[in-house]
């Protein structure tokens, strides 16, 4: 009984210890995750607390659990509307760029750890991915704002090529202990991999989609509904011989894009499930490993981290996307060091173990090694990289709240709840606001005191405002309540005065006083901009004409609606 009470009690302050925590990430700017790892190392039997974990069957239960969990979010938070930029870069990323990734290092880890050349393949494969618990944590609580097709690159790429990572692993582990089939018995394996994952992820997610927004629930049991399916989805995959998180990744995606009332329900709570599962997990790998065997191969391990870092990983980036995507030098590099590891490689290092492979405890510390690395030199470095490669778009004002009232079935209003922070707004009465068409003011707080607004009302900084509208007014609400500050990095960004998409680029050219090919006279600016930029624009994108710096600043429909003009 008392061993019950000691785990409630460790448990318990380790993650109170992870979340605390969390305050030093965001001064000191280190990486969350390798905090979790570093609390979990020091709980560990080497550590301060000396508490013993060897139980790799149960990390690796752990590690699915937790993986699954940390997917599903991520597709919930996935728009469709980023895989029309993102999706074909990312699938060539997660199939042809982990392959290549697990060759290169394969061989430089043959040669640094004097392996056979399949035993060196293994220390690739299990190195191969990126991690999604690693890429979901950066991007989002980095603050780092990238454009669209890189950060929409980067997501899908994370969280779909776990499938080549598995196959590649558990293929080079049936050859090192005998159990290896027939060409036709692995490719098969191959393709179950993808295509199972595919068709029950999809199919499976769209009819619990369709399911979660039928049902009329309590609150809070729809997500756990979507968490219940979302393992159903995952179980049923893996048993059927499929990538059980791929399809889980994917049926958050089919869920997520469901328009309804229950996603304000859903979202709120698997975003605290994900960073449980996060610091669970990291938690439970820090207690695994054993820090005096990490430190025996901490220097051949560290030189093969370097390799993948700055080796494996951009030459995969180059050869996978450079050619065939219209990816900028800049964006390229980004993504080519944006190669994050985490999680995934430390779960399949187990694989090597539980699959009776000799010397599997090295897999195990070379994978511990090299996230550790990944983390703290390509992680710590994120916001650096964003800045210098200028892949970032400036991040305008959201409503501080909003949900949807629940009145309409589809295109809902919803309640905005937005803070007057520009001094534009300051005294100026609300029937001179320039508000959509569609959207009203219902209710005015000034010094927690609610006010009956009036078009007589007039506003003052730091009230708070409860707007009634749609989605499709956001753009006009966000401009209006934007901040000085955010008003002037915008500025300094796409320019200090925008032009609609719309307009013709002969009329642009008479007032300006540029020269146009007679193919360019009949365009209008959007489909001059998107020409130059080539493939498919996204907000942020410019394009150098005529000693002019346009740069495109809001998109509709995947069209582009306004253009930034900076002067050299």
């Amino acid at each position: 009984m008392d061993a019950i009470y000691m785990f409630f009690l460790v448990g318990g302050s380790l993650m109170a210890l992870s979340i605390l925590a969390s305050r030093l990430s965001s001064m000191m700017g280190v990486p969350l995750l390798l905090i979790f790892l570093g609390l979990g190392m020091l709980a560990g039997e080497e550590g301060v607390l000396g508490v013993v974990f060897d139980d790799y069957s149960m990390a690796f239960a752990i590690g699915h659990l937790a993986l699954a969990m940390i997917l599903l979010d991520g597709g919930l938070r996935t728009r469709l509307k980023t895989f029309r930029v993102g999706f074909k870069p990312a699938l060539s990323l997660a199939t042809f760029g982990v392959f290549i990734t697990s060759a290169i290092v394969g061989v430089i880890a043959m040669w640094i750890f004097d392996l056979t050349i399949v035993q060196g393949l293994l220390v690739g494969a299990i190195v191969g991915s990126t991690d999604a618990a690693a890429v979901f944590s950066m991007l989002s609580g980095r603050g780092v704002n990238l454009n669209e097709r890189v950060g929409a690159t980067l997501e899908i790429e994370s969280g779909t090529n776990d499938p080549m990572a598995i196959f590649l692993t558990l293929m080079l582990v049936e050859l090192l202990v005998g159990d290896i089939g027939g060409p036709t018995e692995t490719l098969l394996f191959f393709i179950s991999q993808f295509g199972i994952g595919l068709i029950v992820g999809l199919g499976g997610g769209w009819l619990s989609a369709k399911l979660l927004r039928w049902l009329d629930l309590a609150p809070g049991l729809y997500a756990m509904l979507a968490l219940a399916l979302g393992f159903s989805v995952f179980g049923l995959t893996s048993v059927l011989g499929g990538s059980g998180f791929l399809a889980i990744y994917l049926a958050g995606l089919m869920i997520g894009n469901q328009p309804g009332r229950h996603l304000n329900f859903i979202l709120p709570v698997h975003d605290g499930l994900a960073w449980l599962s996060q610091i669970g997990l990291f938690l439970v790998l820090g207690l695994l490993v054993t820090p005096s065997e990490l430190w025996d191969v901490a220097l051949p391990a560290g030189l093969v981290a370097l390799a993948l870092i700055f080796i494996a990983r951009p030459l995969a980036v180059l050869i996978t996307i450079k050619p065939f995507f219209k990816f900028r030098w800049r964006e390229t590099f980004f993504i080519a060091w944006v190669g994050l590891r985490g999680a995934v490689p430390i779960v399949l290092a187990i694989f090597p173990v539980i699959g009776g492979v000799e010397n599997a405890s090295l897999y195990f510390n070379v994978a511990f090694a090299v996230v550790l690395m990944s983390l703290l030199i390509q992680g710590g470095s994120l916001t650096l990289m964003a800045k210098w490669l200028k892949v970032e778009v400036p991040v305008g004002t959201v409503p501080n709240r909003r949900g949807p009232l629940g009145i309409l079935p589809e295109n809902d209003f919803e309640l905005f709840v937005y803070g007057v922070e520009n001094q534009d707004l300051e005294d100026v009465p609300i029937r001179l606001l320039r508000f959509p068409s569609g959207a009203l003011i219902s209710a005015l707080f000034r010094n927690h005191t609610m006010l009956h607004p009036k078009g007589s009302t007039r506003l003052k900084l730091g009230d708070v405002i409860c707007v009634i509208g749609r989605s499709e007014d956001l753009y006009s609400l966000n401009r209006l309540f934007n901040g000085d500050a955010k008003l002037k990095q915008e500025r300094a960004f796409f320019g200090t005065f925008t032009l609609d998409g719309s307009a013709q680029m002969q009329d642009i050219a008479q007032a300006y006083g540029l020269t146009l090919s007679p193919g360019e006279q009949n365009m209008t600016l959007a489909e001059f901009i998107a020409l130059r930029v080539g493939g498919h624009p996204v907000v942020g994108d410019d394009v150098d004409w005529h000693g002019i710096h346009w740069v495109v600043s809001d998109m509709e429909g995947g069209k582009i609606t306004r253009v930034g003009l900076r002067l050299y």
